[in-house]
């Protein structure tokens, strides 16, 4: 029987600028498979803006650190040859890497160009609010430091349909360009009117030789990595049809196994199913209504419904499709999309995602090594790593729920015969401390169980008929299940 996989996000904001991110990987691997940690997803590899970009700046998808474009050969995280090393340290241990991809848009163009647009309202992108006008816009890509090598693809102001800066005027604002067949792209999402216009200048997928230089590129990148998926960033902003057709392109190119992730940041949970019913179910989703969910229990203590915690969430709906997470780089503090778990309830929070038999969960490494920067936050790898060990050792088997109180709430994994000694019993509570009573199965009939996570230190024994009162403490987890031999 195939073991649970169990995702590590491993960045987060503040990681240090100095390009020894892809070295930190490659000496971390071992440490990693030793937590049971088998899929790595790392930050963007494509040339930023600068040597202090985190990648989602792109300006180069064929610069992995090797050129010298931007004032820099590395990327913040290192060079090409680095982070190749990485992926093929981490595949010794049969961990395997996404890579994260940012195909919404391109940053720091080597020249400005001249053309017409108009400009539009930014509550409304189908608002216009002027009349046609020449800009002076940065949208003319020639790469002088890589020159054609692995493409000779340049791009200029006629594969993008937006921008938002007039190098003439100084101006800030979204300005949609026009020319032939120009508009922003349709089958993205509906906020603001139409959300295609994210941020720089916006990529143009209703333009054929876009839609072949942005799928060549994806090729090119899992060949020079030989990586094993890409988490696509910022897709509700992306032509669906576009993604679903580079997905069957990458698929048919380093075969079914290849994997994808999107982040959809909408934490309406119809928005998600929506698009995942247009993209015919080829790319998952990272649980955002989740999360959203995880962050208010965090806030409102006792006064949350535990019972309530996974209803109008993605993994409630599409269990095959979720990836859970807890918090991550958009979501830490003084981010786009802070909404940070409070500390209290992070295990609590891990153990929901890591325990349960749905959804693929991702430990975020803010949460698990820290976070840097001016208000650096201390890791929580003593608190989570427990639950890495029983996700990878005893969270088998069918799932009995016991959901029946506002405070308290519980589920069993029953195990299987696959993986022996597996099995397990999780109680959470937000409030004060207290007993529930919950089946093990009969055959566990006698077994003395053990808190994995040592918040308890009581010995339970489970009665002929396979029940057995679980302990928990207050504001806490326990998850109880046969002691390591």
């Amino acid at each position: 029987m195939e073991r649970n996989r169990t995702m590590m996000q491993f960045f987060e904001w503040h990681v240090a600028p100095d390009g020894s991110h892809w070295s930190r990987l490659k000496e971390m691997v071992q440490v990693l498979s030793k937590v049971w940690i088998n899929t790595i997803w790392i930050p963007p590899v494509t040339k930023g803006q600068s040597s202090q970009d985190t990648g989602y700046g792109v300006y180069d998808l064929y610069d992995l650190g090797e050129f010298d474009q931007k004032g820099t050969v590395r990327t913040k995280y290192g060079t090409k040859d680095e982070i190749i090393d990485a992926i093929n340290e981490c595949h010794k241990y049969d961990i395997q890497v996404y890579v994260d991809l940012v195909l919404n848009h391109k940053a720091a163009a080597d020249e400005t160009e001249v053309f017409k647009v108009v400009e539009v309202n930014p509550q409304n992108r189908k608002e216009v609010i002027s009349e046609p006008f020449d800009i002076e816009g940065w949208t003319k890509f020639t790469f002088p430091g890589r020159g054609s090598q692995y493409s000779s693809f340049k791009w200029s102001f006629e594969h993008f349909n937006g921008t938002d800066y007039d190098n003439k005027t100084g101006k800030m604002g979204i300005y949609r360009i026009l020319g032939d067949n120009k508009n922003w792209n349709e089958n993205v999402s509906g906020e603001f009117g139409n959300y295609d216009y994210l941020m720089f200048a916006n990529i143009d997928y209703n333009h054929l030789s876009v839609i072949e230089e942005v799928i060549k590129a994806g090729k090119w990148i899992i060949d020079t990595l030989q990586c094993d998926g890409f988490r696509l960033d910022a897709i509700k902003h992306i032509k669906n049809d576009f993604l679903r057709d580079f997905v069957t392109e990458m698929l048919r190119h380093r075969g079914k196994e290849f994997y994808f992730v999107g982040e959809f940041w909408n934490s309406d949970v119809r928005e998600s199913q929506e698009f995942l019913d247009s993209t015919d179910y080829r790319i998952e989703l990272f649980d955002v209504a989740l999360h959203y969910k995880l962050h208010s229990a965090s806030k409102a203590g006792r006064h949350f419904n535990l019972a309530t915690i996974f209803d109008k969430t993605l993994v409630q709906s599409h269990p095959h499709d979720a990836v859970t997470f807890v918090d991550n780089h958009d979501s830490q503090p003084n981010e786009a999309l802070e909404s940070w778990i409070e500390d209290w309830f992070k295990q609590i929070a891990y153990a929901l995602i890591l325990l349960r038999r749905d959804g693929y969960p991702v430990v975020f490494y803010g949460d698990y090594f820290g976070i840097a920067g001016d208000n650096p936050i201390p890791g929580k790898k003593v608190a989570i790593d427990p639950l890495l060990n029983a996700r990878y050792h005893y969270a088998y088997g069918d799932q009995d729920d016991y959901f029946d109180h506002p405070n308290m709430i519980g589920w069993v994994r029953l195990g299987t015969t696959a993986i022996e000694r597996s099995g397990c019993a999780v109680i959470i509570c937000n409030s004060d401390g207290g007993y529930k009573e919950m089946c093990v199965g009969t055959e566990r009939a006698g077994e003395v169980w053990v808190d994995i996570t040592r918040n308890r230190n009581d010995q339970i024994s489970i009665d002929d008929k396979g029940f057995a009162m679980f302990p928990v403490n207050g504001g806490s987890v326990s998850v109880w299940a046969l002691p390591e031999e």
